[in-house]
């Protein structure tokens, strides 16, 4: 009789807990599934109606505890539940450590400690979590959040940051294969090509693969479209290839999804003022005043080609020969082959908030042109009236419309420094420095 009893509480209590689990997942879809049920304008009462929410399902969750509050299960679901909220809380890890020491086995137990460690800033017991969850059971959690988590550890050598990123790109496409259908997999393995981009060499493919996936998370799992860190993070992308409209774009539809997060308004106006003063500047010259830029251009001769003359000169694509000058006018959009842009400094920039050194460039027939230089150490520039040199210049028409601005000018890009000749003098290593870029770290990055 005491069995049959025993039996049945257990079941009973399996009941329960399965209960308790539909409910906390319940939760998790109301936070993620937001702006299916909620328009854009409600973003701002994202975070306190999913607040209230858990306090509602915290509440069920305790009515069980007299009963329960010894389960491995229930003390998981309570530490799931609370960790929804973006910060840390004492009592989750509490639960949550509970519950993995009854129950070793508990993968979501140790995946959820993991979260809160990490909210914590003890990123390195939270790695730690992620991979004893792997050794229980292979998973895209434990997977993608260990691609987060080594990508946010404290800085190392170049070499040794350099194959940590490798390795968060390789846990992430794991996850992915795991499910291809998950929407949050597919954003981290972005993210994961975002920062291999920047880390490793600006390889244009890795670009590509960035937003593929960024594609592909947006088009196997529509809640994805409402993150607003996927919105940030591929704006960040396009301004770096110089996508601005689509920067904007990318920047504004954050900044409608959580209007309490500063920095995609800040990004936004940055950019706004940047391409206006850009297009301000290249209008008037950099306001050189007519008989200054006569006499700037007055000694602007071959002579300033320096090395490009040389038959033995290599252009960065390989090419071996001298390069022809060419007024910024002739040059045809995209890349041209075999010639050079020479002409003087009328206006700079300096790369703040920008991600380049922007500065102005007048050639012989006074045509005005946009020099957009990466990888610049802060401590390159160039002045005004100096004489710049560009071999095989790559030549964009910028054409951005947003909301009621427009602008129209026409740029060249340029991903070194090393790559000019200023004043007939090649660039010196020490004025190159690999491109720094933020980028935002969630859904729980």
């Amino acid at each position: 009789m005491a069995e049959v009893e025993r039996n049945e509480e257990a079941a009973e209590d399996k009941d329960q807990l399965h209960i308790l689990k539909e409910l906390v997942d319940e939760l998790y879809t109301f936070r993620d599934s937001y702006f299916e049920t909620h328009s854009v304008e409600d973003a701002g009462r994202k975070q306190s109606d999913v607040a209230q929410e858990m306090e509602k399902t915290l509440k069920k969750i305790e009515e069980k505890a007299e009963r329960l509050k010894h389960k491995a299960e229930f003390l998981l679901q309570k530490g799931r539940c609370l960790n929804i909220a973006p910060g840390f809380s004492t009592v989750a890890e509490e639960c949550l450590s509970r519950a993995v020491k009854l129950e070793p086995g508990l993968v979501d137990g140790w995946n959820t400690l993991g979260e809160q460690y990490w909210k914590k800033g003890e990123l390195m017991v939270a790695k730690n979590c992620f991979t004893g969850a792997l050794q229980q059971s292979k998973n895209k959690v434990s997977l993608r959040n260990l691609s987060m988590v080594l990508r946010q550890l404290p800085a190392e050598d170049g070499d040794k940051q350099g194959q940590r990123v490798m390795e968060s790109v390789d846990m992430a496409r794991q996850a992915v294969q795991l499910d291809v259908t998950d929407g949050t997999s597919w954003y981290i393995l972005g993210n994961a090509y975002v920062s291999l981009f920047f880390t490793c060499g600006q390889n244009p493919q890795m670009s590509q693969q960035a937003l593929s996936a960024y594609a592909q998370s947006e088009k196997v799992d529509r809640t994805s479209s409402c993150y607003p860190e996927l919105h940030f993070n591929r704006a960040t992308l396009f301004q770096y290839e110089e996508m601005f409209g689509s920067a904007l774009g990318g920047y504004s539809r954050a900044a409608a999804l959580d209007p309490g997060w500063e920095e995609p308004p800040v990004r936004v106006k940055q950019l706004l003022e940047y391409l206006g003063k850009v297009t301000e500047l290249i209008q008037n010259k950099g306001k050189v005043k007519a008989r200054r830029l006569r006499t700037m251009l007055s000694n602007l001769s071959t002579s300033a080609l320096g090395p490009c003359s040389s038959p033995q000169f290599r252009t960065a694509s390989g090419r071996v020969g001298s390069l022809e000058p060419r007024s910024v006018s002739s040059l045809s959009h995209g890349p041209n082959a075999r010639v050079a842009a020479l002409g003087k400094v009328v206006f700079s920039l300096a790369s703040e908030g920008r991600m380049a050194f922007t500065f102005g460039m007048v050639d012989g027939e006074e045509t005005c042109v946009v020099v957009m230089v990466y990888n610049t150490a802060e401590s390159w520039g160039v002045l005004i009236g100096d004489t710049v040199v560009i071999p095989e210049p790559h030549v964009k028409r910028q054409s951005i419309t947003h909301k009621d601005q427009s602008f129209d000018f026409r740029s060249i890009r340029v991903d070194s420094p090393l790559l000019l000749i200023v004043n007939g003098k090649r660039q010196n290593i020490q004025s190159q420095i690999a491109a720094s870029v933020s980028y935002a770290k969630s859904p729980s990055e």
